[in-house]
């Protein structure tokens, strides 16, 4: 049976050693409380949830899955003792304003908690993680009334949330939804459509499920700018009767099975308009953008889950003779984590997981900033966060896959069986790159929304931080040589930038063309600079007579394996990226003959 250990070396080591967490949190307004033994209390607190209560139910969710009878949906074996014991444990409420019952600390503490209870039982996960998703949302754009009644219940866990965007004939292009609001005499609204795809939509774990919805005004614009955004709960707050919101069926799926994905039919339910009529995708986007980030932690996730149970695995299992000797003497076989080719795939999951670690920690302080410092410096985070948000979340989604499929693969013909958990990972893992925007919408997003449309000046935003940590450390003993690659791949990024540009000036085709490539080097070129930073703190410690030497050491030979035998993986991204468009967009629809 798979196993999870929370990583809490490395989360600090992220935390506090490279980005310097202790500082951060002292500097921001109401992050006071945030103290170093808090802190580790807390996650220590959270290992044990994790390790204890929800890893074990992992296999048995996805055995198990979730039964549904006519409208109700049962979650799996111990799924609803769990939920029950996270609410007892004060969990949902951390990182919420105390105004309405949170114990305001910052987002990126939740942020590692989210990490540690999602590599232990992804699906499990997903019901406080839409939860939190709505208490965002209703925290930016709710009245005070709305906060008063649904935010309150949803930071203590009593009740869970939902967002409800896609609709059977339409996905991403949220401009086709069809869903109606008609407005009532007593300022509610009546709304009537179809949801699918709702994860967490109906479930036995909670009292009430409060569903963010978008719906369309009866004299709404044409497209996005005709969208509004409503509160549509399960069960009305102060009557407890049933809303119109039923649960028509839920999907048969290739993983995630212990979460409820439904289809949502809404039959005159009644709801509360959040924000602005017509500026529903605006709110929205605050939903979409920590769903984003949360589903970054997911490729994270199935990285470290896999890692750390091929390890195992590769230290045990015994196969042939190491090409350059006996290493276990005693024993017919050598371990095969001795062989190069089983190295690589554990050395390729073990740089990904880490390196995603720094860049998701990374971009969680970004969001403590966005909410709790001054204004230039909350604009400057923000901005930055933007940027940085479709990369951590397609380019760790799919080199979470790549990792899970490495982790299988360790184990042979044995990871093809469900009882070692390897197959199950790499199915949970793979809706990743699917769900909140597939990789390729992620790309459209970053190179044409984000960098284009921006005259490039989001990527200079993180390019000149890049830049003068490269100037900082050319003449390093110990990582010159990986800042003088870090410093030429950055130059060239803002390079391929402007080639992609121009020839987008004359055909428009080019960014779609070249996003993907573009955006997974912009993620091999992010995790460097942190890998660049990772092995120059281990340096540091060293030379300060660490008595951690091991833990320090393998920080500077994955930093240099990920320099020498991953990031050459731009390179051919780059080529793409440059590569004359014809040969795609020549062939006509009608010559994909088969």
């Amino acid at each position: 049976m798979p196993e999870y250990k929370a990583p809490l070396r490395d989360m600090q080591f992220v935390l506090n050693e490279v980005l310097a967490a202790e500082e951060h949190y002292a500097s921001l307004p109401g992050c006071e409380e945030a103290t170093p033994d808090m802190v580790n209390a807390i996650l220590e607190e959270g290992a044990k949830f994790s390790e204890r209560v929800l890893a074990p139910l992992n296999q048995i969710g996805d055995q198990q899955g979730c039964q549904f009878n006519e409208g109700e949906v049962t979650t799996p074996e111990g799924f609803k003792e769990a939920y029950q014991q996270y609410v007892e444990g004060g969990w949902p409420s951390l990182a919420h304003d105390p105004e309405h019952g949170g114990q305001g600390l910052p987002e990126s503490i939740g942020t590692i908690l989210n990490e540690m209870v999602g590599t232990a039982n992804w699906s499990w996960s997903m019901y406080p993680g839409l939860s939190h998703g709505a208490m965002n949302t209703l925290t930016e754009h709710g009245s005070p009334e709305q906060k008063e009644t649904y935010l309150t219940k949803l930071v203590s866990g009593e009740w869970t949330g939902t967002m409800c965007l896609t609709e059977p004939h339409c996905g991403t292009d949220l401009g086709m939804l069809r869903t109606k609001a008609e407005p009532n005499a007593d300022g509610s609204y009546s709304l009537s459509g179809t949801k699918i795809f709702i994860s967490a939509g109906e479930h036995d774990m909670a009292e009430n499920i409060v569903h963010i919805v978008l719906a369309r005004l009866p004299d709404a614009p044409e497209g996005t700018k005709g969208i509004s955004l409503f509160i549509v709960p399960k069960f009305m707050p102060e009557s407890g009767e049933r809303n119109g919101v039923t649960c028509g069926s839920i999907e048969h799926k290739m993983g995630i099975h212990g979460n409820a994905t439904c289809v949502m039919n809404f039959d005159n339910a009644t709801g509360f308009l959040i924000g602005p009529p017509n500026k529903g995708l605006n709110c929205m986007f605050t939903f979409m953008n920590t769903a984003r980030l949360g589903t970054a932690i997911q490729g994270l996730a199935h990285t470290e889950w896999g890692f750390q149970n091929s390890l195992v695995y590769a230290k045990d299992r015994l196969q042939m003779r190491s090409l350059s000797g006996a290493k276990n003497t005693d024993g017919p076989a050598d371990p095969i984590i001795v062989h190069p080719a089983v190295r690589n795939m554990l050395m390729t999951q073990k740089a990904f997981a880490e390196g995603g670690r720094a860049m998701i920690y990374y971009s969680a302080l970004l969001v403590d900033k966005t909410k709790q410092a001054e204004a230039q410096e909350k604009a400057d985070a923000d901005a930055l966060l933007a940027f940085l948000t479709p990369i951590a979340k397609a380019f760790l989604t799919e080199v979470g896959f790549e990792s899970a499929n490495h982790a299988l693969q360790v184990y042979g013909g044995h990871g093809f069986i469900s009882e070692w958990g390897m197959e199950q990972n790499v199915r949970d893992a793979r809706i990743a790159m699917l769900y909140e925007g597939t990789t390729q919408i992620q790309a459209l997003d970053l190179l044409g929304r984000k960098v284009l449309m921006t005259q490039g000046e989001s990527l200079k935003n993180f390019t000149k931080i890049v830049h003068k940590f490269c100037q900082a450390h050319a003449d390093d003993e110990h990582i010159g040589h990986l800042v003088k690659e870090l410093a030429a791949l950055n130059k060239e990024w803002g390079e391929l930038t402007m080639q992609v540009g121009m020839k987008a000036m004359k055909d428009r085709e080019e960014v779609g063309a070249a996003a993907v490539d573009y955006l997974m080097y912009s993620g091999y070129v992010v995790l460097a600079y942190f890998w660049a930073q990772m092995a120059l703190v281990a340096h540091q410690a060293l030379a300060d007579g660490s008595s951690e030497a091991g833990f320090y050491n393998a920080k500077i030979t994955t930093a240099d394996f990920y320099y020498k035998r991953i990031l050459p993986r731009t390179r051919s991204h780059a080529e793409i990226v440059k590569a004359d468009i014809d040969p795609l967009m020549a062939l006509a629809p009608d010559d994909f003959a088969f």
